[in-house]
């Protein structure tokens, strides 16, 4: 008995190019060592954690933004925006793509904004009194909220809306 023997297939220069099977998938005939896992689902976000962090943010970067009003004695567009896209950021990075965040984030960022803007008062105030700037805001909110309606102009209102834009526009971007 004669056996046929199959005839030499191209190899292209590759000489295991016999051994592989024909699909090209060198690990075709083997069992898998190991079954696969599904991937875990995606996290939709925790709403009520975002807006937790964006309240969180805010209070923290009007804490920063006092300092910067009160140390510059002028209000500063960029350190709004910073305040309002970092409020953003955190609401949407923790509380993941729920539409509502960015209109949370954005009226969270004026109540910032707004805070940061009575702490550089009272800290500008403090300076010339003599005295601390908690005790400033804490005994006398009265007189740092009159000091801030005295002060108050069209660029203060456009630093509450530039701020707004930045944490809708940040809580957007987060979530994407």
């Amino acid at each position: 008995m004669t056996q046929s023997v199959p005839p030499p297939q191209p190899t292209d220069g590759n000489p295991f190019a016999q051994q592989q099977p024909g699909d090209g998938n060198p690990f075709a005939g083997q069992q898998a060592a190991f079954v696969p896992v599904a991937p875990a689902p995606v996290r939709s976000g925790n709403v009520a954690l975002g807006i937790v962090t964006a309240v969180v943010v805010a209070l923290v970067t009007a804490g920063i933004y006092g300092a910067i009003v009160g140390a510059t004695k002028y209000e500063i567009g960029y350190a709004a925006i910073g305040v309002g896209f970092l409020v953003g950021l955190a609401a949407g990075k923790v509380g993941g793509a729920n539409p509502a965040l960015p209109v949370v984030s954005a009226v969270v960022s004026v109540g910032a904004v707004y805070l940061g803007q009575l702490i550089g008062v009272a800290v500008i105030g403090a300076d010339e009194l003599g005295v601390s700037a908690t005790s400033l805001l804490v005994d006398h909110f009265d007189l740092v909220t009159e000091a801030w309606k005295e002060t108050a102009d069209p660029m203060t209102f456009l630093f509450f809306g530039i701020g707004a834009f930045a944490a809708f526009s940040g809580a957007k971007k987060a979530a994407a």
